[in-house]
């Protein structure tokens, strides 16, 4: 079983938690476009929901497939999100934003009773940190914000696109990269001014589903 084929084993699983009468948080990346599909299908042979999406790609493919979507700032809260995870450790503590959608994510998140998190067995690490942590930016004074990350001891790069430019996320900033060390304090990353976020989610996990190579899909 290849790992695509685990990412939609674990996004259709999550699609059966959705009933009718939700407004349901879509995620983003390779695991949740499986999910999307799925509800698209479930949708199309009657599901009543509604939608809001994490990122212009999700609206796009819910869109297509009819799923109505609500303006995000007419709602306070929402049923339920489901999204992938680039880590996750056995406390359900989550590292996101490998895809650059994380603040987006992290609001949608907060405003869900419910987060649900689905992934492939690749995902699952015992410690947070094998995969570089993404730190959200403004882009004005960007290398000034950069600096002071560097002075902390927070080595990383800026993230870049194919051709080597700035890469932006749906809300125009951009993503300094980090490795997290022993000595990694949220806190004292978020006081920088020009930080906007962190793609650390801690304390937000639901449900985990996990899609395995041997064909099982767990829930956690």
């Amino acid at each position: 079983m290849n790992l695509d084929a685990c990412k939609k084993a674990a996004g259709e699983k999550a699609a059966e938690f959705i009933q009718d009468g939700m407004i349901v948080g879509l995620g983003t990346g390779s695991t949740a476009f499986f999910f999307i599909q799925k509800l698209i299908e479930r949708f199309q042979k009657g599901l009543k929901i509604q939608a809001v999406a994490t990122s212009t790609a999700s609206f796009e493919q819910a869109k297509k497939g009819n799923i109505p979507l609500v303006d995000i700032n007419t709602l306070k809260t929402i049923d339920l999100c489901v999204d992938g995870a680039d880590e996750v450790d056995p406390q359900k503590q989550l590292i996101k934003g490998a895809g650059g959608a994380l603040l987006r994510e992290k609001i949608i998140a907060t405003m869900s009773r419910e987060m649900v998190v689905i992934l492939d067995e690749t995902k699952l690490v015992p410690k947070l940190g094998k995969r570089p942590l993404p730190v959200e930016i403004v882009s004005f004074g960007y290398l000034s914000t950069v600096y002071q990350l560097e002075l902390l001891g927070y080595k990383g790069r800026l993230r870049r696109n194919a051709d080597h430019s700035l890469y932006t996320t749906d809300n125009n900033n951009l993503l300094y990269d980090i490795q997290l060390g022993p000595s990694f304090d949220q806190q004292q990353i978020l006081s920088i001014p020009g930080v906007i976020d962190t793609g650390l989610f801690l304390n937000m996990a639901g449900r985990v589903v996990i899609g395995f190579q041997d064909g099982q899909v767990v829930v956690q």
